[in-house]
């Protein structure tokens, strides 16, 4: 029944030690239920952690007590651990208490990437705009730039080229915002995963990656994802491409790309109580020097960008694509690697 749970559990003896662990704490402490029996769970957390204090606070008064928002993070388990802790004492076995972690750096993280998908729908009104009444006068300016080319003298032919160049600049930008205004239905099929990262590897390593190290480490048993393949390969081409250019300067550039099976992942449907499971994790992680702090709480927003010459709509599209089918995408810029994390839902074939 533990196992089942979404949630990190582990059920502490009279003395401390822990005598059960589920699953999803093994994953969360970075170990085995047989070694994880052997220690204390003081052993587990940072000296003095409130969450000692709660299990004791539990085992005395025979009561369950609770607390959020508590930091356990230390170099075993990462930075930034942050988690909501209910503790409880186990009937029938004496002085047994049993913790469950929520972490609240998922829950935060997925709360931010709802923000960041509207967003990226903020921007569709601006964009289906701009089609419309911009892009017309523009055509207007480049014809008559071209007209003038032709009847004017050289210095002056230099000043009618840089409009058609320029006018040719923002038309392109305007069809890079347009996408977001594209509300038709997506074609989606039963789609390999493996198949999506197997392609944008290809794809990297011939036009960008071809002097960067791309680790695969593969989970090969996920199940399908219904989605649009050639979308999924817009998303990670483009998140392989803004880690290439994330390592470009470091003296041993590497490109992770992970994939996992993580049950317990749900979010609400909007508009619905509906809530849907997201088990599929991809993940792609980089080791250049991670992303400035400022742009942490705004990295999926339309036009924000650290690069000189970016639009800043590149995670902003991925943002959205990712939100059309049905997941989320977070990051973290903690430890010594940026990490990427896209969650999807399988395909409803997979269930049948």
């Amino acid at each position: 029944m533990m196992s089942a749970l979404p949630h990190p559990i582990v059920m502490v003896d009279k003395d401390g030690f822990v005598a059960a662990a589920n699953d999803m704490a093994q994953f969360f402490f970075q170990s085995s239920a047989s070694h994880l029996r052997k220690q204390r769970l003081s052993e587990l957390l940072p000296f003095g952690s409130p969450v000692l204090a709660l299990v004791d606070q539990a085992r005395d008064r025979l009561a369950p007590v609770n607390e959020y928002r508590v930091d356990i993070s230390n170099p075993r388990i990462g930075v930034e651990k942050v988690v909501d802790v209910y503790a409880a004492p186990v009937p029938d076995m004496t002085g047994a208490v049993t913790v469950m972690l929520q972490e609240r750096s998922i829950a935060d993280k997925m709360d931010r990437q709802l923000t960041h998908r509207d967003a990226a729908r903020s921007v569709t009104g601006l964009a289906s705009m701009l089609g419309h009444e911009v892009k017309n006068p523009l055509s207007g300016i480049r014809g008559a730039a071209q007209l003038l080319e032709s009847s004017v003298s050289d210095e002056d032919r230099a000043l009618t080229q840089l409009i058609t160049q320029e006018t040719d600049r923002i038309v392109r930008l305007i069809d890079r915002m347009e996408v977001f205004s594209d509300q038709r239905p997506v074609e989606r099929e039963a789609v390999n995963i493996h198949v999506v990262l197997d392609r944008v590897k290809q794809l990297a390593k011939a036009e960008f990656g071809d002097k960067i190290r791309i680790v695969e480490q593969y989970d090969p048993s996920l199940p399908s994802v219904h989605a649009n393949q050639d979308q999924l390969v817009q998303v990670f081409l483009n998140l392989v491409k803004n880690a290439s250019e994330a390592v470009i300067e470091v003296p041993d550039p590497e490109i992770v790309l992970t994939t996992a099976f993580r049950p317990g992942i749900r979010i609400q449907v909007p508009g619905s109580s509906e809530k849907t499971s997201l088990p599929l994790e991809i993940c792609v992680k980089d080791n250049g020097p991670g992303i400035p702090k400022e742009l942490e709480d705004c990295l999926f927003d339309p036009f924000v960008t650290s690069k000189t010459n970016g639009s800043g709509l590149g995670l902003a599209l991925v943002a959205k694509l990712i939100g059309d089918h049905g997941g989320v995408i977070e990051f973290d810029g903690s430890g010594r690697q940026t990490i990427f994390r896209v969650m999807l839902p399988t395909s409803d074939l997979d269930q049948l």
